[in-house]
Order: C-alpha cells, then structure tokens, then sequence
C-alpha cells in the first residue's frame, strides 16, 4: 500500500522508532503524528459510565478473573473446563498443528507484558522478567519480527524488558515505537525513524486526569493509580473485595467531567483511555502494515496475552483469517483465542518459544 508522510521525533534516543504509517493520519506542527476521531457520538457513548449497571458489570468481571474465584468455581464445574480445554486447547499440545499452519510463511510474533513475559504481582512496580525469559526472547526476536503489545507506557516497559531489538506498542498500543537499529525484516528499508502516537493532543488532559484519580483513591486502602501515559490505571488487586465497587464509582466519579475519555475494564483493573477507535487490535494491524505485510498472504501473525485487553488482538487475527491467538491461563474465560498456556506461564511460554525457535533453525 502506499505509504503516507510520516513526523520524525528524536526523543528518547535509546528507544529509536522504525515503523512506518499504515493509515493516513492528520499530521500536526510538532514531533508527532496525530490520529483524527469522531467526537458527538463518542460524548454520547461515554455517558455509560454513569450507570449503575456499568459498575456492576465492571466489579463482577474483575471477581470472575480472581484465580481464588475461578478455584472455586473450577472445583464446583470441572466438566466446564474439560469443555473449554478441548475448544482452547494447550500451544504445546498443538504444536505440530501450529507448524504445519505457519508452514512457509513468516511468523511475526505479538507478546503482552503482564502476566505473560512476567508474573501477576500486586505492585506493577515489580513486574519483573526473568534473565532466562529475556534471553529467549532476545533470541526469538533474531528468528520473527517481535513486538511487545501491553496497557504500560513503553518508558516502564522497556526498563523491564531491556531489549532494544523488539518493536514496542504501549498504552494498548497508543505509543509504538521501533527496534533502535536496522531491522532485518522491514521491507521498507528507506522508512524513517518514526514515532507514531494518534492521541498525542490528549497527553495534558490524561495527565490531569492522573492527578485528580490519585486525590480521589487516595482514601481507599489499597488502590494504585499508574500513570501509562496515554491511560491511567486504576489497580483493584490490593484492595479489599468489599470496597470494589466503592472505588469504581470513584473512578467513575472522575471521569463523568471527561467526555473525550473512557473507562475499560481489565485483570483487576480499571483504566482510562482516548475515544479513539484504537486498541491492541490496531495495534497489531498497524505493525503488520508497517512491516509489509498488510495484504500478505504469506505472514502467520501469532499473538500471546492473558488479559481481557489482548481480547480485541484475538479478534483481529479472526477478522485477518491469519495466524492465531493464545490465551495465558489456568481458569476457563470466555475468549477469541484459538489455543491456550496454562499458568504458571513463563516455563509453559519458553517451551513453546524453544520449540518455535529449534523448529525455525
């Protein structure tokens, strides 16, 4: 497809940015590329956070995917997971299927952060990743193109991952950014260095969002906002059960004075985002453009995360009719993904990328 102009940015020089834009975009003074969205009927739309019900929904959700929960529920409904394991069944169970599917074709891999490459834990802070699972995905990364897709800002990410070699989607992929050298697998050798952000004129307006979401929480024991950039996380996981929904109809509270913003529902977390037309899903498209493979018939997209988020990228790879999508979990959840990793994930994800990487040599 034809590429469009894109807006050179040299900040963060550690960090270099090689993608190039898929869609075209209104480009504005700056350093930054900008992304155009509809606004009467997103207004409209984000008045749902005033109901009740949307609370509701929200809290039982995050008690859904508590592990304590699914234990529970999984000792009382053991035929229901036998069911979901037959639909989801293991990647490495499977991996002679997912070999002859890729088989001639260019498998670009797609990973989220949490709870994925690293361990659930209750302070985000400490989310970090094992030296044996960046090895492997240091070497990975040498084989397919490899992108890290996550809800963090790229700057906490990247201090976790610390591989420069990887492509990298953050804040549900409202921040990407390239490897900081010459990547073998850009078709388009001649694309700029290029930092893509279509929300970059929301950055004040989710920083002030930040500021007044810490004031409001800061009376529930507990809570933890991050601040990621282009989405501010509510964290729920070390807060009492009872005060959920408390501290969602404080979160709530907020955001009613924000018609430009909205409330998404994760693990055990509430976030606000851009109403923009943008998530995971895009995400991965994007990159697949960027890369040169937008209307390939010859590209095997695999895309590996745990959370509710990943769910839009799962779809995406439906829509596409290419590549598959593998859930991270020991529980049973309802999900698009065609394959699934039971937890704990790191010995279950290196398997799976060992035998990728010895099948590849």
């Amino acid at each position: 497809m034809t590429q469009q102009n894109v807006v050179v940015s040299d900040t963060k020089p550690r960090i270099k940015r090689a993608v190039s834009v898929a869609q075209k975009p209104v480009t504005v003074p700056g350093r930054y590329i900008q992304y155009s969205y509809p606004r009467s009927r997103r207004v409209l739309k984000n008045l749902e956070i005033n109901g009740e019900q949307r609370i509701n929904s929200w809290v039982d959700s995050m008690r859904a995917s508590s592990p304590t929960h699914a234990k529970s529920t999984l000792s009382l409904a053991e035929e229901q997971y036998t069911s979901w394991i037959l639909r989801h069944p293991s990647a490495l169970d499977m991996f002679e299927q997912i070999v002859d599917a890729s088989q001639g074709k260019q498998i670009v891999m797609f990973l989220d952060y949490d709870g994925t490459l690293s361990p659930i834990v209750n302070d985000p802070d400490c989310a970090y990743m094992s030296d044996s699972m960046r090895k492997t995905v240091r070497n990975l990364a040498r084989c397919f193109p490899t992108s890290i897709v996550t809800g963090r800002c790229i700057e906490k990410v990247y201090n976790f991952v610390q591989l420069a070699e990887l492509y990298y989607a953050g804040s549900h992929g409202m921040d990407i950014k390239g490897p900081s050298k010459s990547f073998k697998f850009n078709k388009d050798k001649k694309s700029e260095e290029v930092l893509f952000q279509p929300a970059s004129e929301l950055l004040p307006l989710i920083a002030e969002v930040y500021q007044e979401l810490v004031e409001k929480t800061k009376s529930t024991v507990g809570a933890r906002v991050e601040n990621n950039k282009f989405c501010a996380s509510v964290h729920f996981r070390c807060v009492d059960e009872k005060k959920w929904s408390e501290l969602a109809q404080q979160v709530r509270s907020v955001l009613k004075e924000y018609p430009k913003l909205r409330l998404t529902q994760g693990r055990k977390v509430l976030e606000v985002r851009p109403t923009i037309k943008w998530d995971k899903g895009k995400a991965l498209e994007f990159l697949l453009q960027s890369l040169g493979f937008a209307n390939s018939s010859d590209v095997f997209p695999i895309y590996i995360g745990d959370d509710k988020t990943d769910e839009d990228a799962f779809k995406k790879l439906i829509d596409r009719g290419q590549g598959l999508g593998i859930l991270v979990s020991k529980f049973p959840k309802e999900t698009s993904a065609s394959y699934s990793l039971q937890e704990p994930n790191e010995a279950s994800i290196i398997s799976l990328f060992h035998r990728l990487l010895h099948h590849h040599s």
